[in-house]
């Protein structure tokens, strides 16, 4: 299982288009060029003291010889040597959005059998992420558990479908979320199901909300096997075409199926009204 913690060098700072660092604090830059600068002026001084030139004379050479190195030598060789302490509120800043936690939606099929969940709990707790929100479905191979995770921020797509794997879930997913996910699921359906009341026409997206499903026109061809794998949903609706939903690789549960054909009936009644009231 891979390691979440990581200190970003440097050069993670730059950007990937033109390759420049961000621009560090004023302060900083100042007191990086003075001790950058302070020994070449000092240097040019004395070597120019010695010449006993006119001092019109040894006035110009000197600001012309310091401003040279300075812009050729100087301030390149600062921002070299002193990368990491001119960036180094950058790089902290980098460092806690690395380890603040993030929130993840994942789903997976658990056995239904007692000990199922606390298995797949110790599991994500190995890795220091705490289940904020869980609801569980069953299906025929089982129960399938819909979860809202906080995890590390350095925590990686692969390292939670590992550890989802290992404790017990089949046909493990999982990707980034909002706190918007950690709405409970009847405050959405309700909210969702008031939405359709008052305008029947939002039912597609408010049933692919609930869902989390792609709508596609009726009339596309789909795959026989996503057909037989139970990740295409077809519901009648109160208009011509029906609603046809994809969910590739995730199959509708029957709970699912359940509350987008309910959806749709409420749909149906509030066009009914709609049309009666015309």
């Amino acid at each position: 299982m891979s390691t979440f913690t990581h200190t970003p060098p440097p050069s993670e700072l730059a950007c990937e288009v033109c390759g420049r660092y961000p621009e560090p604090a004023k302060l900083r830059a100042t007191l990086a060029n003075i001790l950058a600068t302070l020994p070449i002026e000092l240097s040019a001084n004395a070597l120019l003291l010695e010449t006993h030139w006119p001092v019109a004379v040894q006035v110009v050479l000197l600001g012309i010889a310091s401003t040279a190195l300075v812009i050729w030598v100087a301030e390149p060789g600062v921002r070299r040597i002193f990368r990491s302490w001119l960036h180094a509120p950058a790089l902290r800043r980098r460092r806690e959005l690395a380890v603040a936690p993030a929130l993840w939606r994942a789903r997976a099929t658990l056995s239904d059998s007692p000990g199922a969940l606390e298995h797949l709990t110790h599991a994500l707790a190995r890795l220091g992420v705490n289940i904020l929100a869980i609801q569980a479905q069953p299906v025929r191979s089982g129960v399938v558990d819909e979860l809202v995770l906080s995890a590390p921020g350095g925590l990686t797509e692969a390292d939670l479908l590992e550890a989802l794997a290992e404790g017990g879930g089949e046909a493990p997913r999982a990707w980034p979320t909002t706190p918007l996910a950690l709405i409970d699921g009847p405050t959405r359906a309700l909210s969702l199901a008031a939405q359709v009341a008052e305008a029947p026409a939002e039912l597609r997206y408010a049933a692919a909300e609930l869902v989390g499903a792609q709508i596609v026109p009726a009339e596309r061809a789909l795959p026989d096997d996503w057909h037989a794998a139970g990740t295409v949903l077809r519901i009648p609706t109160p208009w011509d075409e029906p609603l046809v939903l994809i969910r590739p690789g995730v199959p509708f549960t029957p709970a699912e199926i359940a509350r987008v054909s309910r959806l749709a009936e409420l749909a149906e009644v509030a066009e009914g009204a709609r049309r009666g009231l015309r």
